[in-house]
């Protein structure tokens, strides 16, 4: 079979975006890594998928929704919002557009295809898994309501994760990211090379300043008062995007203090291929990806908001602990117990489902009747079942060829 040129078409796309060469060449590391696996890969090429998208059949037939755009197991997790309750959905929206509904499925059902393939459980059990999100999905939108996944709300296998999660405290995140000072007054951020790295002072000077006008139009500019700031360490699809960690004073010092997680905006890697559809002309990036999580999400992640700074937007928003590793589903326990996995997959199958119906006659999208009238036809679902399995197999493949 003849190359696809994955390497070069890998590093156009990121080299057209303003990235950190070290943290884009680590990015580069973990993709190629024999200790990683495809479904790393995966994550950090969303714009692979989106360039092989047959705009086809049911790829361009189906209802137009708000889709987070990099829809994959690992994009679901707990966070606190504003509320300060622990609720779970899904929390990635830098890729958000306007775009059929089946784009978002797809990409959903190809990473379950890769997760499985990667960790040896059988593609006979990741038909199953997807099947049941597929029917989740098709039922709930049936229904026409969107509910959330709260505490009192979720199913057991996501109460669990959630009732872990309340547990964990704010203080307990500041003692693992911040150093106190010798006198125990002053907090700053702990600069340990994994999750956080020093930045210079010109760095530091321009989101003073930034942060400082941001502060003077909230209600408690105090709030807001910046103590320190590093870079911060995260993700795949985005390492080397500008992105930053905030300490700042909080309800007060030392341990009243809050962080706060700082991401430039980007446009989505989808655009090029969701301009067959209009799109809302937003005031910047920043304000695509809040506004549609804003209107997807049920209850929005604490300090959701967006900073503008001359021609560059930034996603401001709470750091949470509940935003690590460990508060992703992993896939590698899918086979250890059968009831439970599908238990799961239906709960995602409903958390897609509320966030198209939540998000349904806005700017574009389509309205619920719409939804629930294509939810009940079958053959996409088929479709959408036989394209991940076998884009999943591409995606080995383009994995197999980036490390050579």
């Amino acid at each position: 079979m003849a190359k696809r040129n994955i390497r070069a078409r890998i590093e156009k796309f990121n080299l057209s975006q303003p990235r950190d060469p070290k943290l884009l060449e680590a990015k580069y590391a973990a993709m190629r890594s024999e200790t990683e696996n495809p479904f790393v890969f995966f994550r950090a090429t969303c714009h692979l998928f989106y360039e092989d998208l047959p705009i086809t059949s049911w790829f361009k037939k189906a209802p137009l929704t708000w889709i987070c755009g990099d829809l994959h197991i690992e994009n679901f997790g707990n966070y606190k919002a504003s509320n300060r309750r622990v609720y779970f959905d899904i929390n990635d929206f830098d890729e958000a557009v306007l775009a059929p509904c089946t784009w978002e499925i797809a990409r959903l059902l190809t990473s379950i295809f890769v997760a499985t393939e990667t960790f040896a459980i059988g593609q006979d059990l990741a038909e199953k898994l997807c099947q049941q999100i597929l029917d989740s999905y098709s039922q709930t939108v049936a229904k026409g309501k969107a509910y959330w996944m709260g505490d009192d709300t979720a199913h057991q296998v996501i109460k669990d994760m959630l009732s872990r999660k309340t547990e964990v405290k704010r203080k307990e995140l500041l003692e693992e990211r911040t150093e106190l000072s010798k006198d125990k007054q002053k907090r700053s951020i702990k600069i340990d090379n994994k999750k956080a790295l020093a930045i210079s002072d010109e760095q530091k000077q321009k989101v003073q300043g930034f942060m400082e006008s941001f502060a003077a139009q909230q209600s408690n500019p105090q709030f807001f008062k910046l103590l320190d700031v590093a870079q911060r360490i995260a993700g795949k699809g985005s390492l080397g995007v500008e992105r930053y960690v905030l300490l700042v004073e909080g309800k007060g010092s030392p341990d009243g203090n809050y962080l706060l997680d700082l991401k430039k905006s980007l446009p989505s890697s989808l655009a090029p291929y969701s301009i067959i559809w209009e799109q809302p002309k937003w005031a910047n990036q920043a304000d695509r990806i809040v506004s549609i999580q804003r209107r997807s999400q049920a209850i929005t992640i604490a300090f959701l908001d967006t900073i503008v700074n001359g021609t560059e937007s930034f996603v401001l928003r709470e750091l949470q602990s509940t935003l690590s590793p460990t508060d992703h589903l992993k896939i590698t326990k899918w086979d250890d117990n059968l009831d439970e996995s599908k238990e799961l997959m239906r709960a995602l199958g409903e958390v897609v489902a509320w966030s198209h119906l939540r998000s349904s006659g806005r700017q574009g999208s389509a309205i619920a009747d719409e939804l629930i009238n294509f939810a009940s036809k079958s053959k996409w679902k088929t479709e959408m079942m036989e394209y991940a399995k076998t884009y999943s197999q591409q995606v080995h493949k383009d994995w197999q060829e980036f490390r050579l």
